[in-house]
């Protein structure tokens, strides 16, 4: 499935996008804040791109300007998630390299993957969790209507190993239906 908006192209990930994404995702800025570890080589992003960035409904960030990736966003669908969710449920993560933060790129990302798992996939409600600290998660997820359910504190975060406080939102596809009429 290939996605796109005015500024980008979400498709999915290619072994020779590994160079790419070592560029961001090196970057200790980057991962920890969304809980995984920076990548340590080509190598390991190449391993990453062919694990996890290799899941149904992944995608790569892609500047329509330059055709290169910037950044990750995906829907894990009810099992595929780190919630205890429904299978009509998704939670939606992403992140984007440190030189495009403050453009928009996410929100807009995100605004046609939750578009197309509420018309394409029927989801009926998709979750997004934020660290403590992570504001720039928090701020796309407002942008995008996502509102508050609960806080999981002092959570064991086995991919970084340490402990956490993690707050969850959600959008119903009754909220974003509403809320794409008044945006009309």
């Amino acid at each position: 499935m290939i996605l796109e908006t005015k500024r980008i192209i979400l498709r999915p990930w290619r072994d020779n996008d590994a160079s790419g994404l070592y560029e961001y995702a090196k970057d200790p800025r980057v991962g920890p804040i969304a809980g995984w570890p920076p990548h340590t080589s080509v190598e390991n992003s190449r391993e990453i791109i062919n694990g996890v960035l290799s899941e149904p409904e992944t995608y790569a960030v892609v500047l329509k300007e330059t055709n290169k990736p910037v950044g990750s966003i995906g829907l894990m669908v009810g099992g595929q998630s780190n919630f205890n969710i429904e299978q009509n449920e998704a939670e939606i993560g992403y992140w984007i390299g440190v030189p495009y933060w403050g453009r928009g790129l996410i929100p807009e990302a995100a605004e046609e993957l939750i578009r197309y798992g509420f018309e394409n996939l029927n989801l009926t409600k998709i979750w997004c969790g934020y660290f403590d600290g992570n504001e720039k998660s928090r701020r796309v997820q407002e942008k995008c209507g996502f509102t508050y359910h609960h806080t999981n504190k002092d959570i064991k975060w086995e991919l970084m190993n340490d402990i956490r406080t993690e707050h969850i939102n959600c959008l119903t596809r009754e909220e974003w239906l509403a809320r794409k009429e008044k945006m009309k």
